[in-house]
């Protein structure tokens, strides 16, 4: 099959069916990116969805890569909670003091609207405006974070884990609170032109947590959380593994799982076993100082590792493509894909 007899949005279809389209699907996650293409500074950038919007359409038809990311910043969610967001020159917004700064407050606490939350809505704008110009032709990817992560920045890490040992009572009526939030977001930004929706939940990876208190916790909270949302999911750990969990994402009803770039794909892609389709893993980080020739020989062992077949889609291992990495990169990373991402990969041994 030639390149090009597919659009995006059919290749990325054909991956999450198992099969082999006309190459490899590639995603260059690209939020802080379009600050940079559109020549202004972070906060201001993402105080306009025209511009964002304007921003992923000229990188796309540059990098010739597979989706559109609606992705602003992690802790646009936590402004809807009544948090604030803290804005950096060279990388992206972190969230300010933390809105539950007692878990007392967790008794009176009620879900933000979305349609009451500016920020949120900016990012609705984009996906209507990306929708409009583009259509169906690639994949528009809507994000969430579970109900499961939220808690880090709605209360601090110390704050939750606390919780999560020491309250589970307060801790389930957080969960409950987070699902119905998680829910009308993600619902929201598929009916503003968004096609699947990237479920984030670091904290659910054995990085972070054993999967026995997984199995307790965050297993339980995307089993009732996912088949509420009206579209495709793909299960994000944000750069933590997997592996130990991976049988477990896959009956929460996910078609995608995030990967990191510390575990082997292919001995993920031979336990994903045709039930999910793996995404990943590129390392962000030290992409930023990948030359050409390095960049064409990670794509390469990544596509060799969990190509075949179908059922994997190339990408970084967190989510979001650092500020630091230049374009000079990622021309590269698209250029290699476009070389050695066509099927059959004949070359692979």
């Amino acid at each position: 099959m030639n390149e090009n007899t597919m659009s995006s949005l059919e290749r990325v279809l054909t991956a999450l069916q198992q099969k082999e389209g006309d190459r490899v699907p590639f995603f260059l996650l690209l939020s802080l990116t379009g600050a940079r293409e559109m020549g202004l500074g972070i906060e201001e950038y993402f105080s306009d969805p025209q511009v964002v919007a304007q921003a992923q359409l000229r990188m796309r038809e540059k990098f010739r890569h597979d989706c559109y990311y609606s992705f602003y910043y992690a802790s646009i969610e936590v402004e809807a909670w009544g948090g604030e967001s803290i804005f950096y020159d060279d990388g992206p917004p972190n969230a300010g003091k933390p809105p539950i700064h007692d878990a007392r407050l967790i008794d009176t606490l009620e879900s933000p609207s979305v349609a009451e939350a500016e920020g949120l809505q900016r990012v609705m704008k984009t996906q209507q405006l990306i929708k409009a110009e583009a259509g169906d032709e690639a994949l528009i990817i809507g994000v969430v974070m579970s109900p499961f992560s939220l808690p880090v920045m709605q209360m601090g890490f110390e704050g939750y884990l606390n919780l999560m040992h020491n309250d589970r009572e307060r801790f389930w009526r957080l969960m409950e609170l987070n699902r119905q939030f998680t829910v009308e977001w993600a619902n929201s930004q598929l009916a503003a032109g968004a096609h699947a929706i990237c479920y984030f939940d670091p904290v659910s990876s054995t990085t972070v947590i054993p999967r026995d208190l997984y199995l307790e916790t965050g297993f339980k909270v995307a089993q009732e959380t996912l088949p509420q949302i009206n579209g495709p999911i793909a299960t994000h750990m944000a750069s933590g593994r997997c592996k130990g969990i991976l049988p477990d994402l896959v009956e929460t009803g996910t078609g995608v799982v995030g990967t990191s770039t510390d575990e082997d794909l292919a001995e993920l892609k031979a336990i994903a076993d045709g039930k999910v389709t793996l995404l990943g893993n590129l390392n962000g980080v030290t992409m930023r100082r990948w030359s050409a020739a390095e960049a064409e020989e990670e794509v390469k062992k990544a596509i060799a590792s969990a190509g075949r077949g179908g059922g994997f889609i190339l990408s970084d291992n967190h989510g979001e493509i650092p500020w630091q990495v230049p374009d000079e990169v990622l021309m590269a990373i698209s250029d290699a894909v476009h070389k050695w991402g066509r099927y059959p990969l004949d070359w692979v041994e």
